[in-house]
């Protein structure tokens, strides 16, 4: 029945042949142009879904279709030719025929760890993604024409889109990454013939959500329903996995003694491994009969407090939990968020009190087996690797926030703290006299104030780092120059130079951006 399709019945053994035939396509564009459908599709979860299988899960299987005409034309038609049906494994465990998989954002943490349980099957993976590295070039900010993008994905059997942000940007927006881009990319698969459609969602992902993320999730989905072949959508709850950004924030937090969260902690959350993730992604891509939606959940909901408990345990700790006032700190949530790379904020704050539970029994069929549990995410060996992160992240932050602090102290001593006569004076003996110099003072103090609020708000700050080694390698010649003496001073602010210079280095080889790379 239709629960029976969303919840999944889905045979472990892959089996996917490819066809040659492609089909129409070709309504997705306009739909995304209006940014909301005009009817729900036929594709909604419940419905029939022809067996890939039928004609093959590759190029065009997923419906009859004919041979393009000559004119590159692609028009459907009942006289199409389909290979038979599901292949065989050899003996080996790799599979009779490679198929060739396209992953949308697999240098992501998701899509990557796809990728590498596809390799291990046996497949051929196309990383798709943005800058240098991956075998196909797709920025999902600026997707190339429709009739380009059917060109790159035409001889493709699958394709798994795993991209995301969790943080809307200036150069980012929900809007463009997760709902136009879906479209186009969808839409231009279908043409190609693409036989296995699998796009990975969110869970509580709805039209209107209760945040921008959501909202923008929600649309993709019923957009993706009104295509003329069947999309195999999967929502993950709470992924953990110690690579993550939001599983590297909660692993920091169980290790605290005290935990201060909003409504004590008892958002419930159904956390769910990366690599049961990684396993029924895979597993979707390339078997029989995938259900129409999967709810990706872990095997039991408990509330955010129990989770953090969990993960404390199995480093060595146990914190206690005490509830946060949220009033007082409301207006502090949107530099937070700017802090954290989204992690803390107010649309964070939306989504943990929205709950993040679904139906663990969908993912269960599609593994064969219950997906772990939170008490056995980290192994033993796992712990103590992790423990030695956690002690480097700290010292990270510790040694950035002193820096910080130390830019901006020395921008408000130049400006207010030192005498200004005592300043002209030493800006004189450089050559720098009356209002040259004052001008010098002060851009030089400003300078110092924005490279120390940059290394607290950019989430990417080697730049600002390389600025900061620049700026006092300039200081130092310019004052060893016309200020000798003052590598003699007992304070030693030369001296001190050298340490600094070591710690901005330091910054340089281990300080890094907020999570993975191109997702």
């Amino acid at each position: 029945g239709a629960q029976q399709r969303r919840i999944g019945r889905t045979p472990v053994a892959p089996g996917l042949v490819a066809a040659g035939p492609q089909q129409r396509a070709g309504m997705v564009d306009g739909v995304a142009e209006q940014g909301m459908p005009r009817r729900p599709a036929a594709g909604m979860p419940g419905r029939p879904v022809p067996d890939p299988l039928a004609g093959g899960i590759g190029a065009g299987g997923h419906r009859s279709a004919a041979p393009p005409a000559a004119g590159g034309d692609h028009q459907s038609g009942d006289d199409a030719r389909h290979r038979p049906g599901p292949e065989r494994t050899q003996q080996d465990g790799t599979p009779s025929r490679r198929l060739r998989i396209v992953v949308a954002g697999g240098r992501g943490m998701i899509g990557g760890a796809v990728a590498r349980r596809l390799r291990q099957a046996g497949h051929e993976v196309v990383l798709a993604g943005r800058g240098q590295g991956g075998d196909l070039a797709l920025d999902f900010n600026a997707l190339p024409p429709q009739g380009e993008l059917v060109r790159r994905l035409r001889g493709h059997d699958v394709l798994v889109n795993a991209v995301g942000i969790f943080q809307a940007q200036a150069q980012q927006s929900f809007d463009a990454v997760h709902v136009k881009a879906v479209a186009a990319l969808f839409g231009a698969a279908v043409q190609a013939g693409i036989g296995r459609l699998l796009h990975v969602s969110a869970l509580g992902a709805e039209l209107g959500g209760s945040t921008a993320y959501f909202d923008s999730k929600g649309r993709a989905e019923v957009l993706l329903r009104q295509l003329p072949a069947p999309v195999v959508i999967v929502r993950p709850s709470l992924v953990f996995s110690p690579q993550g950004a939001s599983s590297r924030f909660f692993l920091g937090l169980a290790t605290w003694p005290l935990l201060l969260l909003p409504g004590g902690g008892r958002q419930p959350v159904q956390p769910l491994h990366l690599d049961d993730l990684a396993e029924a992604l895979a597993r979707l891509a390339t078997c029989a009969e995938p259900p129409d939606t999967l709810e990706a959940v872990g095997p039991r909901p408990l509330p955010l407090r129990d989770y953090l408990r969990e993960l404390g345990a199995a480093l060595g700790r146990a914190p206690r939990v005490a509830s946060l006032p949220m009033a007082p700190l409301r207006p502090l949530l949107p530099l937070a968020a700017r802090l954290s790379g989204g992690l803390v904020g107010a649309d964070a704050l939306r989504m943990l009190e929205a709950g993040n539970t679904g139906d663990p029994d969908g993912i269960t069929a599609v593994l064969g087996r219950p997906p772990r549990d939170p008490s056995v995410f980290i192994a033993a060996p796992e712990a103590a690797r992790l423990r030695a992160g956690l002690r480097l992240r700290r010292a990270v932050l510790a040694l950035r926030v002193s820096l910080a602090a130390m830019w901006l102290g020395t921008a408000w001593v130049s400006l207010w703290g030192y005498p200004r006569e005592a300043s002209h004076a030493l800006l004189a003996r450089v050559g720098l006299h009356g209002g040259v110099a004052e001008a010098a003072l002060w851009s030089g103090a400003l300078l110092d104030a924005l490279l120390g609020i940059a290394m607290l708000l950019l989430p990417r700050r080697r730049p600002v780092y390389y600025a900061q080694l620049a700026l006092m390698a300039g200081y130092t010649v310019l004052i060893s120059l016309w200020l000798p003496e003052f590598w003699l001073h007992p304070f030693g602010p030369l001296l001190k130079n050298v340490p600094i210079a070591g710690a901005i280095l330091a910054l340089i080889l281990l300080d890094r951006a907020h999570g993975p790379g191109d997702r």
